[in-house]
Formats: structure tokens, sequence, C-alpha cells
């Protein structure tokens, strides 16, 4: 119990709650914190009273903090009947685990007083102006989420005392075997379960509505039945691509780029040199003595030359290409293999220059290279003829604002005309950003729907251009009833389903609590299904949730619930059996370390179920109205 307490203490579900109540706490009348009601009680635990006054402001504060968050769409919860059954046991299921977890902090000895519940609210930076308690700031948070003093006070007593209980326990690094193997069996814990199902969709096949309800439900929901916002345009296409293929090149257009353009279509002249580099002309004079006599070019240039890295390579410089040449190695007009120049004199000193060798120019044929040549001349006159294009089709819808009439005939091509689409349905043909913006947000949309202006011209990626015009606008808004009368009526069959099987539900559970199950279950046509293992998760659904509600079944007799699956479907459950969970002996070190180290939900949830199984919970007759 002390890991269990311990993990609660640490659990980021009680670390949020000071969160939320800091934003929601009323100064003054701090008093009165779990204090019961008269004999019109919801619940008693342990003898502790929770009144009813207390559960329908708990209730009252649960819907203000939703109706802030959720906006109009709690309004359309709210006029579900189950949701706000639900929303009733859960916050009377919140107030019984608030009263648990106070009457076991007594049993420790821990408790918070009205000081420091008022130290902790002045010590608050959201309730501070420039570093001091602002008392205005206060009530103007407090006020916009609804609370009263005492159920305030209950909340903040809540997390002070689980900060008490941190420290208390959450120092402690190590966990006893008998605790890890107990905990062990209550997280791993599996449950025997059968169940019987209540079909929603069969129920609101027989449902019957009437017309005033369909439209009262319509007036309620309409946030339901929005239309989006709706465009039809016309638009002109440019596309150089598809204008390449209309586009005619000469014979006379092909030679004269064939010979300007000589050096694309094969290898110019290339020549390799040798260089030895000197510093002065003394150094230059000599060297040039030295090859007159036939001293070897490499074997100067390695000792000589002091450019270190051709000197490396016996002062050879690779190949070159005529417009990669030195002007100075050109003027040297070597025209033979081998042929040294005198002392040339340059900007970075003097050097000796050999010419290695001569690659003429290579040419291929302009058969060879015709269709390469066609190609690119098709290309750029497409280009020219797209971009000329573009600016004829820009100043004939600017000069024709009502109609794209003048565009097209400038364009040679009709308009496109869409049906009605809207932003999360864009037509193939003109689904690009560019496009998209200009429509919507660019302008172009007349008033009360009426068509608007011709856009300018909008490019996109591909080389690609389109004019647009919009020709209708629907703005978003709601629909009209006679539009989604069977949509309204779908609805509300299934919404006076999901009460009609929630309502059946709790008859026949009382029933089957009662003894009295077998002939209400043949009578509603309904049977328990195969058994069924049932583990909880790391994020426990609803449904699961309910089951580990469940008290353990006593004697071999079974514990009935109602709960509720993902469609909507309420659900009998019958539980047969309880069998706790083994750490497997490779994980105790693990499994112990993080009992020692982290927290979770589920330790939260383990600590108070136990404190739920041991404590005597009896139910008043202002819980009976949920």
């Amino acid at each position: 119990m002390m890991d269990n307490l311990r993990a609660a203490s640490n659990n980021v579900v009680l670390k949020i709650i000071l969160a939320l109540i800091i934003l929601s706490f009323i100064l003054t009348g701090v008093g009165n914190y779990l204090v019961g009601g008269s004999g019109d009680y919801a619940a008693k635990v342990n003898g502790q009273e929770i009144g009813r006054a207390q559960l329908e402001q708990a209730v009252q504060n649960q819907r203000s903090r939703l109706q802030q968050q959720l906006g109009d769409q709690f309004s359309a919860l709210a006029g579900s009947e189950g949701y706000m059954q639900q929303l009733r046991q859960e916050s009377l299921s919140n107030l019984i685990d608030v009263t648990l977890l106070d009457q076991y902090s007594k049993k420790l000895g821990i408790a918070v007083s009205d000081q420091q519940i008022k130290d902790a609210i002045f010590a608050t930076p959201q309730f501070q102006t420039d570093g001091r308690f602002d008392n205005a700031k206060y009530l103007q948070s407090i006020q916009s989420m609804g609370y009263t003093a005492d159920n305030f006070a209950q909340l903040m007593k809540r997390q002070l005392i689980s900060q008490q209980l941190e420290q208390a326990f959450g120092q402690s690094d190590f966990v006893l075997p008998a605790e890890s193997k107990s905990l062990g069996e209550l997280i791993l814990q599996s449950r025997d379960v059968q169940t019987a199902t209540l079909d929603t969709n069969a129920l609101a096949a027989k449902q019957q509505v009437t017309d005033a309800e369909l439209q009262a439900f319509y007036d309620q929901n309409k946030n339901k039945f929005i239309s989006p916002e709706q465009v039809k345009i016309s638009y002109i296409e440019m596309d150089a691509t598809a204008m390449q293929g209309k586009t005619d090149v000469t014979d006379a257009d092909i030679s004269a780029y064939y010979d300007q353009h000589k050096n694309e279509f094969g290898q110019p002249e290339r020549r390799r040199y040798s260089v030895i580099v000197l510093k002065t002309q003394a150094d230059a004079d000599a060297v040039a003595a030295e090859l007159a006599k036939g001293t070897d070019f490499a074997e100067l240039a390695k000792t000589k030359s002091t450019d270190a890295l051709s000197a490396k390579q016996g002062g050879d410089l690779g190949w070159m290409e005529p417009e990669t040449t030195l002007p100075e190695f050109k003027n040297a007009n070597l025209t033979t293999k081998g042929q040294v120049s005198g002392v040339i004199k340059s900007d970075s000193g003097f050097f000796i220059l050999r010419l290695e060798d001569v690659t003429p120019e290579k040419v291929k044929p302009l058969a060879e290279v015709r269709n390469t040549i066609t190609d690119k001349l098709k290309q750029e006159k497409s280009l020219d003829a797209y971009y000329a294009l573009q600016q004829k089709v820009s100043e004939a819808a600017t000069n024709d604002n009502e109609s794209l009439a003048s565009a097209e005939q400038v364009a040679g091509t009709k308009a496109v005309h869409t049906d009605w689409f809207t932003q999360n349905q864009i037509p193939a043909g003109i689904n690009f950003k560019p496009v998209v913006q200009a429509i919507f947000e660019g302008g172009l949309i007349g008033q009360d729907g009426s068509p608007g202006s011709n856009s300018d011209i909008i490019t996109v990626d591909g080389d690609r251009a389109f004019v647009v015009r919009v020709d209708a606008h629907k703005a978003e808004g709601v629909k009209p009833f006679a539009d989604v009368k069977d949509q309204v009526t779908a609805m509300l069959k299934h919404q006076k389903a999901q009460d009609q099987a929630r309502v059946d539900g709790e008859k026949l559970l009382t029933a089957l609590k009662d003894g009295k199950g077998d002939d209400a279950m043949k009578a509603a046509g309904l049977s328990f299904g195969a058994v069924q293992k049932v583990q909880r998760s790391q994020q426990p659904s609803a449904f699961e949730e309910n089951v580990y509600a469940l008290p353990h079944p006593q004697k071999d007799q079974p514990v009935y619930g109602l709960s509720q699956d993902d469609k909507g479907n309420s659900v009998l459950v019958k539980l047969t059996g309880v069998t706790p969970g083994v750490v497997p002996e490779a994980d105790v070190a693990r499994f112990t370390q993080e009992m020692q180290q982290t927290s979770s939900n589920v330790t939260f949830d383990a600590l108070l179920t136990n404190l739920r199984q041991e404590a005597k919970i009896k139910y008043g007759s202002a819980a009976q109205n949920q």
C-alpha cells in the first residue's frame, strides 16, 4: 500500500489538478470542506455523507468547465440525456474518491489548515501582479470557471494532501518483495466477463419522431449542419509543354544554331603543357641555358620550379581547353609537340613553357545532333510563345473584366467551367496552391454570390499558368432544414435509441441484481455470450474502466454492471471471476525498479480501487436522480 500511495502522489492526474484549481479558486469562504448534507444525501462513504448540494454543485462545475472548453459542441452533448447521466455519475464518483483520500490522509495524520490553503493562493503566480497578490485578477480568473468556495476548497485540500503524501513517501527508494508482488497481482489482474449488447442501430429503426421533434433537434444542433464555402469558376490554362508540339522549326534554324554552338556538340582542341616557374629573370635565364644544353625539362621542373604543385608532376599541368588556357600560354605560339618557349614574364614571376601534346577539335556532324537541336529549338520557341501568350491573355482579361470571352479569343481555347467545389475538394485541373489561394483569398469573389473579377496571370510549377474567374459563390452557412431532414431524422432516432438502450439496460441490470435476470433477458431477446478475459491496457477504454470498477464476485455469485461500447451500444456485463496477475520471474527486478522510479495512472487507480473495496459506500436518494 505504501508503494501505491507513493505512485498516487506522483501521479500526473493529481499534479494536473493544481493547475486546474489555480484558475478556478474563490478566495472568500474557505471553510466547510467535506461537510455532508442532511438526510437527503447522495452517498455515504464509511459513514461520511456527500450531500445533494455537494453533488449538484459538482455537476454544475463540470458543466461550466465543459461549456468553456467545448463551446457550442457541449450544447449538443448536453441535449443527450444519456451523456448528462454519465456526467452526473462521474461527478459523484469523483466526490467519493476525494472523500476516500481525505479519510485515508487522516489515518496517516496528514492535515491541511485554512492558512495553508490561503498561503498557497497568495503564492500562486497566476494571481499576482508585479510579484504581489492581485485580488482583482484572482476574482476574474475564478469567476470565469464558476467554482464556489466550498467545492474549490475540497479540490485544493486534495492537492495539498497529495503533496504531503508525496513528501512523506516519495523519497522512499525501496519496495518490499511482498509489495511488489501484491501490486503486480493488481496491475496484471485479468477478469472473466460475459457481455450482452443492446444494439442501438436495431433500436433506431423502431424509433418514431415527430416533425416538431425534428425541428427542435435541428434548432439545437445547427452547428452540425454547416455548409462550407463553395465556388464555381471558369479558367483558361496555358501550358508551355503543350505548346511545344505546335511549334515549327526550319532547316535554316537548325543549321544556324549548329554553326553558332559547335562547342556543344563535340570536343574543342585541347593542349597539354608543362611549366617551370621561377622568381627572377636571372633564375629563368639560367634554366633556359640548361634546357639549351639538353637537360631534361621534367627534372629541371622538379628541382628548380617554385610552383610546388606542378613541380611534383615534372611541371605537367594536364589538358587545357581554349576557354581555360591563360593568355600567356596562347601568346607563346607553341605549335609542335616538345616545343619549348623562351622566358615569359607574367604578373606572378617568370616561367618557361613546353607544349607536350595537342588533340585536335572534334565536332559531331549535323546529322548526328539534328534531333537534339530540333527539340531544343522547339522548347525555346514554345517558351517564347508561352510568355507572349501570357502577356496577351493578361491584357485581354484586364481590359474585359466582365468575362473571359476576350481572353478566350486571344488564347485560342475555350475556358473550362467547374461545378460547385469547396477548399477541401479542389478539382484536379486547378489543384495548385497559388490558384487555390487566388480563388479563396485573392479578392476575386463578387458580392452576394455574384460573379467576381478576372484574375491576373497565376503561374505554377512546370511552366503552366492560369487566368481564373469566380462565376458564383456561396458563403459558409447552415444548411436549410429541408435539405438535411433525412440526416436529422437518422441522428435523432439514433439518440433516442441510445437513450432507450440505456434505460432498458438499467432495467435489465436491476432484474439481474434481484435474481430475476433469466426471465428479463429472455423477454428482451438477449443472452450473455462466451467468457472473455479482460485485462487493463495502458490507456484503458471506458469498457475496461467499467469492468474494473465492479467489485469482486463473492461465493461464485456473478457481479453485474452496465457499460457502453465504442459504437454507442449499451452493454450488460457479467463478471464471473478475477485472476490475480503474475510478474514473470525474469521481469521482477525491472518491475520493482519501475515501481520505485515512476508513477502511472494505473497505480493511482489501484490505490482508489483498494480504498473503494475496503470502504462501505451507500448511495442515497439524491444519487437515484442520476
